[in-house]
C-alpha cells in the first residue's frame, strides 16, 4: 500500500480526473484476472478516528475502491444495520464536512479510490461547487448519490464532472429496458466510473443467499453497457467470500457494506482494525 501526502493528492488531481482512477482500478483487475473489491465504511462509525483507521484496515487486506457513507437523518435506502451506523455517526457529530475530512485523511495515507456515498438533500445544503470542489481536493474520486435519479442529477452532474469525479448510478433489477438505456447514456458521459447494479429492491442488508435472478439481470444491463466498457457492479446483500467469488464471475466488480458494520459491532475496538483487515483479504482471495 503506498502513501501520499496531500500536495501530491492535489497535483494528481490536476494531473488526472479523479475518476480516471476508479477506470484504472477496474482495467488491472481485469488485467489480473479477478473482480474489484469495494467495501463500504459509515464515515464517523463507531468514531471519526476509528473509522479512519478501519479504512485503512480495509485498503491495507486488499480493497480496490472504498465506499465512505455520509450519514442522514432519513436514509430510505439503508437497512437497519446501515441505519444504525449512521444514526450513532450523527450522534457523535460527524457532517459532510467531517466526511471531508475523513476521506482527506485517508487518501493522505493510501492510494485506494475513494467513493462518497449518501442522500442529496444534504449536498444540496452544502452547495453542490463546495461539495464537489472539497471532494476533489480531498482525494475523493466521485459520489453515489442513491435518491437522485439520472433526470434530475445534471446539476450535480455538471459540477462534479468540472472537477473529474464521477458520478456513479444505481440499477435496480425492476428497471425498465428504456431506463436502463437513459441510465447508460448519462453515466458513460463522464470522466470515469462504473454502474452500481443493485442485487434486489430493497434496502440494503446481509443476505445468506444471493437471489437466483441475478446472472440474467447482469446480462441483461450488459447488453446496454458493453458498447461503452462500462464495468458493472453488485450490491447489497453480500457478506461472503462465495458471494465475492459468485457475483466476479459475471460482473466486474462487488460492494460489501451492512456485513462489515456487523463485523465491527462484535467485536471491541482493540481488536476491530485486524479483524477488518482479515476480513478484506478473506474476500478478495476469492
Amino acid at each position: 500500500m503506498q502513501t501520499k501526502n496531500e500536495d501530491s493528492i492535489h497535483q494528481a488531481t490536476q494531473d488526472t480526473p479523479p475518476a480516471a482512477r476508479i477506470t484504472h482500478v477496474f482495467e488491472r483487475a481485469q488485467h489480473e484476472g479477478r473482480g474489484v473489491l469495494i467495501p463500504y465504511f459509515m464515515c464517523g462509525y463507531p468514531s471519526a478516528s476509528q473509522c479512519i483507521e478501519l479504512v485503512l484496515a480495509a485498503a491495507a487486506g486488499g480493497a480496490d475502491i472504498i465506499e465512505l457513507g455520509m450519514p442522514f437523518s432519513d436514509p430510505l435506502a439503508d437497512g437497519a444495520t446501515i441505519q444504525h451506523a449512521g444514526h450513532v455517526a450523527l450522534e457523535r457529530g460527524m457532517t459532510i464536512k467531517g466526511c471531508m475530512e475523513t476521506a482527506r485523511k485517508v487518501a493522505a495515507q493510501c492510494d485506494v479510490p475513494l467513493l462518497l456515498m449518501g442522500y442529496y438533500n444534504p449536498v444540496i445544503a452544502y452547495g453542490l461547487e463546495r461539495f464537489c470542489q472539497e471532494a476533489a481536493a480531498s482525494g475523493v474520486c466521485g459520489f453515489i448519490i442513491p435518491d437522485l435519479p439520472p433526470e434530475e442529477a445534471a446539476p450535480l452532474q455538471q459540477t462534479a464532472y468540472r472537477y473529474g469525479l464521477a458520478l456513479i448510478f444505481m440499477v435496480p433489477p425492476t428497471t425498465s429496458d428504456d431506463r436502463i438505456t437513459q441510465i447508460v447514456k448519462v453515466a458513460a458521459n463522464g470522466p470515469g466510473g462504473f454502474l452500481y447494479c443493485v442485487s434486489l429492491s430493497g434496502v440494503t442488508g446481509s443476505r445468506a443467499a444471493l437471489p437466483p435472478h441475478m446472472r440474467s439481470f447482469i446480462a441483461r444491463v450488459r447488453g446496454y453497457t458493453k458498447e461503452y466498457g462500462l464495468p458493472l457492479a453488485v450490491g447489497f446483500g453480500l457478506s461472503t467470500p462465495e458471494h465475492i467469488a459468485e457475483i466476479t464471475s459475471y460482473a466486474e466488480g462487488a460492494v460489501v457494506g451492512s456485513a462489515l458494520v456487523t463485523i465491527i459491532d462484535q467485536h471491541e475496538e482493540s481488536q476491530q482494525v485486524e479483524v477488518v483487515k482479515n476480513y478484506i483479504e478473506s474476500l478478495r482471495k476469492r
